[in-house]
């Protein structure tokens, strides 16, 4: 058992909901001593001091760490890894003993390519949709290719697309359609140069996550989330309207299958590979009857997905970051709480498509029994008013589902700005 506490000032990198959850847990750490958020949000600044540093400003971002002593950095969004980060510090000598809990450039790939993550999962046997990739050059094989595949297809932008670039084709002809505007009309720029045409899957999504020190790992709790703006998942895809956590389908012997076949031959992949990686995988499955499929590999926690997932964790945040740092994660202790966490999202009216920002906000303090994630928020004149399309993330946590759903979407309903919207069946499909 280790006796000694190493204290240390933290950054946070980020702005969103995903960025206040961390901020919250970490400001619990009896290992803090200051905790600063760049850029932060309107309510991170209960947990720590906000600083107006872009994610992608590496040198600013370098010079705020070594001017406050700063021994770990966590860095929320994919954007700054894979952008390579962490590799900027590991190459200027006088801050690569600061810890970067994050992958490097290559191991980001795995969100930052989705062609680079097929090849990985293929590579290590991996279950996932059987899937072929296209660019300028073969676009008309990738035509012919759609023509010999079952429907529903999907596409994918092989880059970063915001969250926008996955297209479900029920049609022959708008498969077609969509395959030239991503590849000839770059429908999402540069990122979608590139498409991987994928195996629809039929079953249900869930979210599994861990944190790897790049030998062992810690499995954190599942999480489903709501992708859709409209009651009943209809309506167009957003950032997320909402998760719970635990996931109840995902019982015991469904999350052995997910750890046996998924998690194992991920770790042991990216060792014989030779990609080193430090922090969290977040690993978007299909539950198809009964059988685990990977969809995706993001690089860092999902959002809204950690606001319900971080308020789970009963241990020390930051003493299992510290064992990513260290390298002996093994060794740290990890517990989580039996209960349910629901997460409800207040959004801006009229997203995902256009919406106003600056709305004042009113009424949070009066939120007793959930905790309120600030999201897209900032302080003007004394006040907090929207900046963003979503806008605060909800989060319950209570013994059982159904007291958490209601729970936190009562409290959903307390808080005051103009255009407020956000869904009322969050989590009642698994009721």
């Amino acid at each position: 058992m280790r006796l000694y506490i190493c204290i240390m000032n933290i950054l946070i990198v980020g702005s969103g909901g995903r960025e206040s959850a961390f901020a919250y847990k970490i400001a619990q750490s009896p290992k803090l001593t200051n905790l600063f958020i760049a850029p932060g949000n309107a309510g991170t600044g209960q947990y720590g001091k906000n600083i107006d540093l872009k994610v992608t400003d590496f040198e600013g971002i370098a010079t705020f760490a070594l001017e406050n002593k700063i021994e770990l950095i966590l860095v929320g969004p994919e954007e700054p890894l894979v952008k390579g980060i962490h590799d900027y510090f590991l190459n200027r000598e006088d801050i690569k003993h600061i810890a970067v809990i994050g992958p490097q450039q290559l191991g980001a790939q795995l969100e930052g390519s989705k062609d680079f993550s097929k090849e990985f999962m293929f590579r290590h046997n991996i279950p996932t949709a059987a899937y072929k990739s296209f660019n300028q050059s073969n676009l008309e094989e990738g035509l012919a290719y759609l023509e010999t595949q079952k429907l529903p297809i999907v596409l994918k932008a092989d880059g970063l697309a915001a969250g926008k670039g996955v297209l479900i084709c029920e049609t022959l002809e708008d498969a077609k359609a969509e395959l030239k505007a991503m590849i000839a009309d770059a429908k999402f720029g540069a990122a979608s140069s590139v498409v991987v045409i994928e195996e629809f899957l039929k079953g249900i999504e869930l979210s599994v996550f861990v944190l790897t020190d790049g030998e062992s790992y810690k499995v954190l709790p599942s999480a489903k989330d709501y992708k859709r703006i409209g009651e009943g998942d209809t309506g167009l895809n957003t950032g997320g309207m909402g998760s719970i956590s635990p996931v109840p389908f995902a019982n015991e012997e469904f999350l052995t299958k997910v750890e046996d076949r998924i998690i194992k031959p991920t770790i042991d992949g990216l060792k014989k590979d030779n990609i080193p990686y430090k922090g969290f995988i977040f690993i978007g499955l299909m539950n198809v009857d009964g059988e685990p499929f990977v969809i995706e590999y993001n690089v860092r926690m999902g959002d809204p997905e950690t606001e319900s997932v971080l308020p789970r964790i009963e241990s020390d945040l930051v003493d299992l970051l510290e064992g990513v740092a260290k390298g002996d994660l093994a060794n740290r202790s990890y517990t989580v709480s039996p209960k349910t966490a629901v997460t409800v999202m207040l959004v801006s009216g009229g997203y995902p498509g256009d919406y106003e920002s600056g709305k004042v906000i009113s009424n949070i303090e009066n939120v007793k029994e959930s905790i309120v994630f600030h999201a897209g928020t900032k302080e003007v004149n004394g006040e907090v008013v929207t900046a963003g399309g979503r806008v605060l993330a909800v989060t319950t946590l209570q013994d059982d589902l159904f007291t958490a759903l209601q729970q936190a979407t009562a409290d959903a309903g307390r808080i005051f700005y103009q255009g407020k919207y956000f869904r009322t069946d969050i989590g009642f499909d698994l009721i």
